[in-house]
């Protein structure tokens, strides 16, 4: 068994890194520039196209078999705009979210979680609704969140590297922006780790 920390991934396409021709998406460049102490175990745990709802619904189970007690447990949470696509109200994607942080919490598991970027078939102002109640739900809890849409809504690589594919998924400049915004927004802290880059 691994010294280090235990770190389930749960998400959509964004976590399996779809689209990238490089195959490391987000998660893998984050873990590719993050050093960590001891022998970390780390499973990415996606399913294309799932709601928050949907995520709700599997986490326990997917990650019963991956965490251990008193095992340093981790749980970080990739959405994207799913639940704006599927019609899944805010109020349900808050109390989503809400219920999963509670949950993990009461089992010590530590949780993450990064919003949802923006994509060209999702009504701005409803993924802007969605990302601001994900970010209230994690302020209260006092969970590190990481803000995708705003900063990248107008960024014009990221405009340029969904324009260059279907608009859904980045390619790897886009991953590339998206693993920045985690890395400088409170994943080193939040894991306890150095930059590989610094």
């Amino acid at each position: 068994m691994s010294d280090g920390p235990r770190i389930c991934v749960l998400g959509d396409e964004l976590v399996a890194g779809q689209g990238d021709p490089r195959a490391l998406g987000w998660v893998g460049r984050v873990l590719a520039r993050t050093h960590l102490a001891g022998d970390p175990f780390v499973a990415a745990l996606p399913v294309p196209g799932e709601t928050s709802t949907e995520l709700a619904g599997r986490w326990e189970n997917e990650t019963a078999s991956r965490f251990h007690a008193p095992a340093d447990n981790r749980l970080v949470i990739g959405l994207s705009a799913t639940d704006v696509l599927a019609g899944v109200s805010t109020a349900r994607s808050r109390l989503n979210l809400a219920n999963i942080i509670d949950v993990a919490s009461t089992r010590d598991i530590r949780c993450f979680v990064v919003g949802p970027p923006p994509r060209r078939d999702a009504d701005e102002r409803a993924l802007a609704r969605v990302s601001e109640a994900f970010a209230d739900v994690c302020q209260r809890r006092h969970v590190p969140y990481v803000e995708a849409f705003e900063p990248l809504r107008t960024h014009e690589q990221w405009l340029a590297d969904m324009h260059a594919g279907d608009g859904v998924v980045p390619s790897q400049a886009g991953y590339g922006l998206l693993a920045w915004l985690v890395l400088h927004e409170g994943w080193l802290g939040w894991i306890g780790a150095a930059d590989r880059s610094a």
